[in-house]
């Protein structure tokens, strides 16, 4: 009866504020989580227990009485106990890889069930958007494990800070997976953020003067932070509910949208379009930001020098960065953090050689994790790869025009503001071409999505490559770099080469040592520029390859033996063990009784 009541008022609410059901839902189960994080704060420091039961209660009170997911339950439940064996009794280096395809093919599983079984149902929340947030925490949770037995020497600072010592018992285990505030859409963090955020030591370096209540909570006051980015939310789903009645997807793909309107109005349409994708993930990731910061966990230290507090440890989104980007760059490193780091530190810098930079192989399986970690559908791939030929393209651009308007030291010319605007509508319209896809999702919609605008940002590519990579390549590059502000000077001194020669040396030099500054960081969303490919030799990709082969040749040898069964031993000791305890300690106090 409760449950039917609770159901008919959330129907109720949802009509009337013209979102629809699932997002409402997902959306209440968030606003919920500041109240649930106000009483979490309120608990005693010192009762782990009982935080981890309240956690774990609050979760089950959302999947249960809210967004009625029995089947979604399972499969989370699925994910997370597969991991906890995994992790637990599995004791080789192969464990986290062990783990991470378990969890690939289990989430690959439900999208293709998602795609090719199931029929849409507004009013039913997708589980696999739960399901990708658990695969990052549970793999990243696998290589802490890993790390925690073996030697820290491999290890980069990041990675040093998120080791797990001692493998956790299954309840916090569970209040790890299954944290509330960030249950549904994340953010997602480490294992050992979360196990600083219960025994209360991620706040040691809070002032004792700056502790709150009469019995100084460890937590300190975060009311103020937490509503400033629920604000920024509630700002940006306002946004959200209005954008229907100017932009809709429907519209594009309407004879109108051609026939009555010009180029210029369908590119403005179109990015108009593409910001009203956005805004659902601004208003969600901020609000569960707000309410993982109500609780604690988004508190990421104490700047003494300020006598502030820092909020921003599970940060996901930075809107403001995205919307003023000026380069692709930018924008992606704006989108999504906590994946980017997962991608990075977990996948692209886990499968470099020792002492060596990650190489393609790394490129690759970073690239196809991202892929498939969002899903099975064409639009996903028609957008990653249209973005990396993105990457590339603002690369070439930034090479070859920005030392027209700025130099190496940071000069400006008078043109730079006119050099700045054109490039943040350049990348703005650009990517609302590419991303369309990623929203769209079918191929053949897609496909016409992008012809209602003539395929301008394809063609455009096409261009530019043959303008930059072509046989017309070195007499365009060397005109522009006649207007560079920092043009490459021309080596003389005792050269054999002559003054035309020099010059040819000196701006292959230039563009050798600013393709190797492009390639420092790893591919942003796991989404490679071209040009990054094509800085891999050949010799290294066999090699690679030639790994790959081997090692697949070595577990055929085995017949497929992941250690499962030594696992599964493992687990049954620790049954007996625990049983055995039990036992003694049942006969302890037995014959204690006996003796009084």
């Amino acid at each position: 009866m409760g449950i039917h009541w609770i159901q008919e008022s959330i129907l109720y609410v949802s009509e009337a504020s013209g979102i629809d059901l699932a997002n409402f839902k997902i959306l209440l189960c968030t606003l919920l989580s500041f109240p649930f994080s106000g009483i979490y704060k309120r608990l005693p420091d010192h009762r782990y227990t009982m935080k981890n039961i309240y956690i774990v209660s609050v979760s089950s009170f959302y999947v249960f009485f809210i967004l009625e997911l029995y089947s979604g339950l399972a499969s989370l439940m699925g994910a997370s106990l597969g991991t906890y064996f995994i992790t637990r009794y599995l004791r080789t280096d192969s464990m986290p890889w062990v783990n991470f395809v378990f969890l690939m093919l289990y989430l690959s599983y439900h999208h293709i069930r998602e795609q090719f079984f199931s029929v849409y149902d507004p009013h039913v929340v997708d589980i696999t958007g739960a399901l990708m947030v658990m695969v990052m925490k549970l793999s990243s949770f696998g290589w802490s494990v890993h790390d925690g037995r073996n030697s820290k020497d491999l290890l980069t600072s990041y990675t040093k800070s998120r080791i797990i010592k001692k493998h956790p018992n299954l309840l916090p285990y569970l209040g790890y997976a299954f944290f509330y505030a960030s249950l549904l859409t994340g953010p997602a963090f480490d294992y050992a953020d979360y196990d600083r955020f219960i025994h209360n030591t991620l706040f040691e370096d809070v002032p004792e003067s700056r502790r709150p209540g009469k019995r100084k909570r460890r937590i300190p006051r975060s009311g103020r932070a937490a509503l400033k980015k629920t604000l920024q939310g509630f700002f940006w789903a306002f946004l959200f509910t209005q954008a229907p009645k100017f932009v809709t997807l429907e519209y594009v793909f309407q004879p109108e949208f051609v026939q009555q309107h010009g180029f210029i109005y369908r590119i403005f349409y179109l990015w108009v379009l593409y910001v009203s994708y956005r805004l659902k993930y601004y208003t969600i990731w901020l609000i569960a930001e707000g309410a993982c910061i109500l609780c604690g966990i988004g508190y990421n230290g104490y700047d003494s020098q300020t006598d502030s507090f820092k909020w921003d440890r599970v940060q996901n989104i930075d809107p403001w960065a995205f919307e003023t980007g000026q380069n692709v760059h930018t924008c992606l490193e704006a989108w999504n953090m906590n994946t980017n780091k997962w991608l990075k530190h977990f996948i692209y810098m886990r499968l470099a050689k020792k002492g060596k930079k990650p190489g393609f192989k790394s490129t690759l399986a970073t690239f196809a994790t991202s892929a498939f970690w969002h899903g099975t559908r064409p639009g996903y791939y028609m957008t990653f790869i249209m973005g990396a030929f993105l990457q590339t393209v603002g690369k070439i651009f930034r090479r070859n025009f920005r030392p027209i308007f700025v130099d190496k030291d940071g000069n400006k010319s008078k043109a730079k503001p006119l050099y700045d605007v054109t490039c943040y509508f350049v990348t703005q319209l650009a990517f609302s071409f590419v991303t369309q896809p990623f929203a769209i999702l079918e191929f053949s919609k897609s496909w016409h999505c992008w012809s209602t605008v003539n395929y301008y940002v394809i063609i455009g590519t096409a261009l530019t490559f043959l303008v930059f990579r072509g046989p017309w390549s070195h007499q365009v590059t060397k005109f522009l770099s006649k207007y560079h502000m920092s043009a490459p000077k021309p080596i003389h001194r005792d050269s054999q080469f002559n003054k035309t020669e020099s010059e040819k040396v000196a701006r292959a030099l230039n563009s050798y040592i600013s393709r190797d500054r492009d390639l420092v960081d790893s591919p942003t969303l796991g989404v490679p520029s071209l040009d990054y490919l094509e800085s891999f030799e050949g010799k290294d990709i066999d090699e690679e390859l030639k790994e790959l082969v081997e090692t697949w040749y070595k577990f055929k040898e085995t017949k497929g033996d992941l250690g499962l069964k030594v696992a599964y031993n493992n687990f049954v000791a620790e049954i007996q063990r625990i049983v055995s305890d039990t036992r003694a300690q049942a006969s302890e106090v037995i014959d204690s009784k006996k003796q009084q």
